[in-house]
């Protein structure tokens, strides 16, 4: 798979994290590695948002606000991925470019 392809893979749930990540880990360059962390960060910020809000009274509206809030993020991430961009996710993007050193 090239880089382009894993980039855009790596959003489509945590399999496909997992797919891209073990598929490309021999030969992932700059652009791949971006998008890996991205994805990743994204995919824990959202399962982690919605362990959160299972505590709250508003279960219903609040779980169903983070996971449009979340596919809106994948989407994001997979048109700069498609586009080959390195682009921050909104929100959490800038804070996850230096997090999961173990991508590469």
């Amino acid at each position: 798979m090239n880089s382009k392809t894993i980039s855009i893979i790596s959003y489509i749930t945590i399999i496909g994290w997992l797919v891209a990540y073990l598929i490309g880990k021999d030969n992932l360059d700059s652009l791949s590695k971006y998008h890996l962390r991205q994805s990743l960060g994204l995919a824990i910020a959202g399962f982690i948002l919605n362990l959160v809000s299972i505590s709250i009274l508003f279960l219903g509206m609040i779980v169903n606000l983070i996971g449009i809030l979340v596919l809106i993020f994948a989407i994001i991430g997979i048109i700069n991925a498609a586009n080959e961009e390195m682009k921050p996710l909104p929100i959490i993007g800038k804070w996850l470019e230096d997090k999961f050193d173990f991508i590469g």
